[in-house]
């Protein structure tokens, strides 16, 4: 990451793949105002444009506030604040780079970078980071956004899937309480959502899964199992394979459903927001969410009620999972490049990224962030994720070329269908692998 004549550490990474794009309607979805940096004729001051994909009011005030304070104490180095949304950001950003008019700093995830690494279009980072950020992160999280000798993003935010939990309903049960260091079995989740069902009484479920975009989640929580779904061969090229580990998640929320009935089927379609009426009201025991989700449980849970955070259920490989963790870019054509990327070492700082962190209820990829004691609070299950955070490693699919049109054309519908009850897993297994790999072969020829 330094500048050196020989490739870094972070360059020997396997090669993740271009994922593809759609783009037809792009041109709508540009945002104004996202054009690249450059002096301002009237006082001769750089100007670069931040474009963040914050949308929760703490972490949107949390942006705003750091860059205030950068703009403040550099007066020749003038950040502007550009709001983008998660919903258009991969169309948003394609239309503006190919229209050369990209932000210089750009908010995004890992595992939508590739398209863009690959199409030239993001800077290579090595030689632009300080020492003090690049050693701070780990070499797993640098993982996610190494694209052949490349570094195209700095990974600075994620989150762990776990349970929340209504307290009473775990507390009464008189089940075993997990933790980080010794969670529930798949098995055990499964014998302590039947015993959580019959207490609770007639309509009411241990579990509600919301699983509208089913995939991520089936595969990254499938990692502690020993599930990866995909391999890649002495050729560098990726096939799929579904072995035992991969069945693990899968057939544990199948069962759930269909023939233990703990879970509710109605959550199924559902978005993880979806979920949390059921849970305040008493008819779920527990909901797995994201970690991020508490704030919303925070804000919009009814007087008195009383939740808990328990990791999430894990395989013999202990409580790991996969995660795309957010990320801070630049723009290969901004011409302030150096700038740039003293205004991500600056917005990366540790106490920086705590406040970022607690803006956005997610956890630092950063160890002295992540070692925080403000994050590390047993108020609203902190504690929980930071110990969490040591096995997440990237997620299974994020390098593997054609992998969104297998989601969306072949896993998405096939799970989904599983998961109903609607085929059983011969079918998916046969989806998954025969349709998937014919997916696959398209982007590997």
């Amino acid at each position: 990451m330094t500048p050196a004549p020989a490739p870094t550490p972070l360059s020997r990474f396997p090669r993740p793949a271009r994922t593809a794009a759609a783009v037809a309607a792009a041109l709508a979805l540009l945002l104004t105002g996202c054009t690249a940096a450059a002096p301002d004729g009237s006082d001769g001051r750089i100007r670069l444009r931040f474009q963040s994909l914050a949308w929760q009011k703490e972490s949107v005030d949390a942006n705003k506030e750091l860059v205030r304070e950068w703009n403040a104490s550099h007066p020749d180095i003038r950040v502007e604040y550009v709001q983008g949304s998660w919903d258009s950001v991969h169309d948003q950003l394609l239309t503006s780079f190919e229209g050369g008019e990209a932000p210089d700093v750009i908010h995004d995830a890992s595992d939508d970078l590739a398209d863009f690494a690959h199409g030239g279009h993001l800077a290579d980072l090595r030689g632009l980071l300080s020492e003090r950020l690049t050693s701070d992160i780990p070499r797993r999280s640098w993982e996610t956004v190494t694209f052949g000798e490349g570094v195209y993003g700095v990974p600075f935010l994620q989150e762990p899937r776990v349970l929340i939990a209504e307290k009473g309903i775990i507390e009464s049960s008189g089940v075993r309480v997990p933790t980080p260091e010794h969670p529930w079995s798949w098995e055990e989740f499964r014998e302590v959502a039947k015993v959580l069902t019959a207490a609770m009484g007639k309509g009411r479920y241990a579990v509600a899964w919301p699983l509208r975009e089913p995939v991520s989640a089936t595969l990254n929580l499938g990692l502690s199992a020993g599930g990866r779904l995909f391999h890649r061969g002495g050729d560098g090229k990726v096939t799929i394979r579904f072995t035992e580990g991969d069945a693990v998640v899968p057939g544990t929320i199948h069962d759930q459903v269909n023939t233990d009935r703990t879970a509710s089927p109605s959550t199924l379609g559902a978005g993880g927001s979806d979920a949390l009426p059921g849970l305040f009201g008493g008819k779920y025991a527990m909901v797995p969410l994201g970690f991020s989700y508490r704030q919303q449980v925070v804000s919009q849970a009814p007087e008195g009620f009383e939740w808990m955070v328990l990791p999430a259920p894990a395989g013999p490989g202990g409580a790991v999972q996969g995660v795309s963790p957010q990320t801070l870019s630049i723009a290969r054509d901004s011409p302030y490049k150096k700038e740039a990327a003293a205004f991500i070492d600056f917005l990366l700082r540790p106490a920086n990224t705590v406040r970022l962190a607690k803006g956005d209820w997610m956890l630092p990829t950063g160890e002295k962030a992540l070692a925080d004691p403000s994050l590390r609070v047993a108020e609203h299950g902190w504690a929980i994720g930071t110990a969490l955070a040591r096995g997440l490693e990237p997620a299974p699919a994020q390098s593997v070329r054609g992998y969104p049109e297998w989601k969306d054309k072949v896993a998405t519908p096939a799970y989904q269908e599983y998961y109903s009850g609607a085929i059983d897993r011969e079918e998916l297994e046969k989806r998954l692998v025969k349709d998937g790999n014919l997916v696959l072969a398209r982007y590997q020829r």
